[in-house]
């Protein structure tokens, strides 16, 4: 810059000795020449600055990626070894991991090749410990299962004996309570007679009656038989005898109540703790479990599928980068010797060149570029359309690659149990690496298409509504790579027809590309000449198109995280999935929060280019007007000076444009064969990727056959385990008709046991009323004592029960006993309203007088 400056103010000063009005005009155009290019240079610096600028904050953030990555592996892998080696005494859990100084000297010293080797080994050996945290998990799984097979058969005889003893209870209730009212009844006619016979004794004690001997003789007014009266305690002691052999059976059965509701209250906790036991060995739940196991492994074949795919996506993708890195740099080698080589022939046409020749070739160019302003701005917003369109459908795969990669983790994280976090973490931890491998290539990308869209011409206002257009078109074209993706996943192992379209497809993004190429060739040139307004303008429409390609991929986000939300709702039914479910709500929260705030802003930079268009307007209506003032002046000038240089100088510029336009031939040759090339080697790998495809394909139907043969083998273990269903419930009916034979047995034998008993209690009475009848009728030698034992016997029934002096003449019409009426009708008055005999309620319309002849 100093160096030309100088040069500048030396030609400067050696002019100003032959200053004429001819020699100011060419130095003032010298001068705006000098310093359009000063412009150039400085706007060169600043571009190179910023890239600097942008290279070390990629750098930065490459690093402390790398760094995290780094860190949490080295946590992963500690913690694992901590894990299985925690039982070892000589175990010290040594060094967390490297420094951060330490690994990014290692990258920095270390190879790609050693790089990819160490990453390797680390991999594999957390490759292993995955799989041994897999073996021990599954180990743990075998012996929670036989555990749960023990209890739930433990289970299952706890329920039977339940239910026997339930029904045995009930036996038991049922008896007790015939027990406890044969116990009333004897309990009421014990309580009868003891009233009968302590008011007999009261009586005899009192009045000074007298017992007679066995003809029961009258003694004062009562007469007593002395055989009943023995007759009566004979009775009480046999009544007294049959309660207490009553009370005692009582007693034990209200005992084996007690227990068997003790037992029955057992096993009815030992039920309610096992009834998860009962419903996971149900068919249902074995069902349900078998479809989730199938399917779980289907996800895990055709997420491997997808990783795959996605490594492949990804080393097209750099390679094609790359190729696109050396082209431009062929390009700026190429511009910059074109350049040089201009500069120099302006400097040689300055010296030989007068004053008339300048001001011809400065108003032919700038007819020309009027001339050409209108077509060119048209090419370049079409280019730049398309090129953003490309750009865009680029960036979108990128952010739908990763945004896949993190949904596919957090899917996995929440169907995995909390018991396997290490096996989870795999998988982040590759997905991350990939994302990482992929991030320095994306950013290049990216910066490339800032400056292209800095570059890109002035729009008028009434742009905004195309540039929506193009978003619609952007997004409809970043999900046309997922529907692509989907199809080749879902079309693997297909027909011909399928390879085929996989092949145009190809096809067509190479086409793509070369045209892409092209179009930046073309875009690169269009930039050079445009002024550093539009630039301005350039910026701010790419701002304002990335504000809206981020609420789009915010939008999508959401939409996704809702998918997501739907699909795991249907799983989820435990408290551990509620959480996750108002963890997912606030992200969607935080995400809708967003998505607001890049609304303001997409809003405020609308409004922002509304002014900086209208700004633009009226800066191109003042350069209008300027432009129509110097044509004025440069057409009065041109027709003075027109007729004097044509003759002389028409035969040197037509030799230099022939010079020029065979270097420019030569240029072009060259970038054919360059384009040539990156042709013949995107064929190569095309025919690459077609063999992995078919490779990819080969094993696809491999694992597709082994999928049929596993489904068959379920569907026929399915049929042997219903075989075997039914010929258990078959079995358990046949258990359950045998169970309720022995009930009904045991029931009938305890009827028959007890009936036997009853009968044995009749036949002692039996047997004591026989005795008791033998032994009066030895001592009878008489039939006249016969006769007269049985005439007392006759006048002591018709005698009254209660005051055993005055004939039954009453009788009671509740329960027809009979008795004399001055007892019942004093019964009647003292509020004694009940029978002597069976206690029945009577009222005063209840007895009434009867003759007894």
């Amino acid at each position: 810059m100093n160096c030309l400056y100088s040069c500048v103010v030396l030609f400067v000063l050696t002019t100003t000795c032959y200053i004429t009005p001819l020699y100011i005009k060419t130095l003032q155009a010298k001068n705006r020449k000098l310093g359009e290019s000063l412009d150039q240079r400085q706007v060169i610096e600043d571009e190179l600055r910023e890239r600097i600028e942008r290279l070390e904050t990629r750098q930065a953030t490459d690093d402390a990626s790398l760094l995290i990555l780094n860190r949490y592996w080295n946590q992963v892998t500690n913690r694992a070894n901590k894990n299985f080696m925690i039982s070892h005494d000589g175990y010290h859990p040594g060094h967390q991991g490297e420094t951060s100084n330490s690994f990014l000297a290692t990258l920095a010293s270390s190879s790609s090749e050693e790089m990819e080797a160490e990453l390797q080994e680390r991999v594999e050996s957390s490759q292993k410990q995955a799989n041994r945290v897999v073996e021990i998990y599954e180990s743990l799984r075998s012996t929670v299962g036989q555990l749960q097979k023990e209890l739930n058969s433990g289970s299952r005889t706890l329920g039977r004996a339940a239910n026997k003893a339930e029904q045995r209870a009930s036996e038991l209730q049922v008896l007790i309570e015939e027990l406890q009212w044969d116990m009333e009844k004897i309990r009421r006619r014990e309580n009868r007679l003891n009233a009968h016979l302590s008011e007999i004794l009261e009586r005899v004690n009192s009045k000074g009656y007298k017992v007679c001997g066995e003809a029961s003789s009258v003694c004062g007014t009562i007469t007593i038989n002395k055989r009943k009266f023995e007759e009566m305690n004979s009775e009480l002691e046999e009544n007294q005898e049959l309660a207490d052999n009553r009370l005692i059976e009582l007693q034990k059965l209200q005992q084996d109540l007690q227990n068997v509701h003790q037992e029955n209250n057992n096993m009815k906790a030992e039920l309610m703790s096992r009834a998860e036991g009962l419903v996971k060995e149900t068919a249902d739940y074995r069902c349900l479990q078998s479809q989730f196991s199938v399917l779980y492994n289907e996800s895990l074949i055709l997420k491997a599928q997808l990783d795959e795919t996605r490594t492949r996506l990804n080393t097209t993708r750099t390679a094609r980068l790359r190729q696109l890195d050396h082209m431009e740099n062929d390009e700026v080698a190429l511009q910059r010797k074109v350049r040089t080589e201009v500069f120099q022939l302006e400097d040689t046409l300055a010296q030989v060149r007068k004053e008339y020749e300048m001001l011809r070739i400065e108003f032919e160019q700038t007819l020309a570029a009027n001339e050409q302003a209108g077509p060119i701005n048209r090419e370049m917003r079409h280019l730049i359309s398309t090129l953003q369109t490309h750009n865009q459908q680029m960036k979108g795969e990128v952010k739908y690659a990763a945004s896949q990669s993190s949904t596919e983790v957090d899917v996995k994280e929440e169907t995995t149990s909390p018991t396997t976090p290490s096996v989870s973490g795999e998988p982040v931890v590759k997905s991350e690496a990939d994302n990482g491998s992929s991030t320095p290539s994306s950013t290049g990308n990216e910066e490339r298409e800032k400056e292209r869209e800095r570059e890109r011409p002035t729009r008028s206002s009434g742009s905004s509504s195309s540039m929506m257009k193009e978003e619609k078109e952007k997004s409809g074209s970043s999900s046309l790579p997922e529907e692509t993706t989907g199809e080749r996943l879902s079309a693997v192992g297909g027909s011909k027809r399928k390879e085929m379209e996989q092949l145009k497809i190809v096809r067509a993004e190479l086409k793509k590309a070369q045209e892409s190429q092209r179009e930046m060739k073309l875009l690169l040139d269009m930039y050079r000449s445009a002024p550093k307004e539009q630039r301005d303008k350039v910026q701010l429409m790419a701002a304002e198109k990335k504000a809206k390609s981020e609420g789009e991929e915010l939008r999508q986000r959401l939409r996704e995280l809702e998918e997501r939300e739907r699909r795991e709702g249907k799983k989820m039914a435990d408290e551990e999935a509620l959480r996750k479910i108002r963890s997912v709500e606030e992200q969607i929260d935080i995400l809708n929060k967003k998505l607001s705030i890049a609304k303001q802003e997409e809003d405020a930079l609308l409004s922002e280019m509304d002014v900086t268009g209208q700004a633009f307007e009226d800066m191109q209506e003042q350069n209008i007007r300027l432009m129509q003032q110097l044509r004025e002046k440069d057409d009065a000038n041109f027709k003075l000076m027109s007729e004097r240089i044509k003759s002389n100088q028409i035969h040197k510029l037509l030799k230099e444009e022939k010079e020029e336009l065979a270097d420019q031939l030569l240029t072009l040759k060259t970038q054919v064969d360059a384009q040539l090339q990156v042709v013949r080697k995107l064929e190569e790998k095309e025919r690459l990727l077609q063999g992995t495809i078919s490779t990819a394909e080969r094993e696809l139907a491999l694992r597709t056959q082994a999928l049929d043969m596993n489904k068959r083998k379920a569907q026929d273990s399915a049929l042997l385990s219903e075989e075997v269903k039914t010929q258990l419930e078959q079995v358990q009916q046949r258990l359950k008709l045998v169970r309720a034979e022995v009930v009904e047995n045991s029931l009938s034998r305890e009827k028959e046991s007890f009936n036997a008993r009853r009968a044995q209690e009749d036949i002692s009475k039996l047997r004591r009323k026989i005795e008791k009848a033998k032994k009066p009728a030895e001592k009878i030698s008489n039939g006249d004592d016969i006769l007269n034992e049985e005439i007392s016997e006759y006048k002591a029934r018709l005698t009254c029960p209660c005051c055993n002096s005055r004939v039954k003449d009453a009788m009671l019409t509740k329960c027809y006993h009979v008795f004399c009426f001055e007892c019942v009708k004093t019964r009647y008055d003292t509020r004694q309203r009940k029978c002597p005999k069976c206690n029945a309620a009577f009222g005063a319309n209840d007895f009434h007088r009867i003759y007894i002849g």
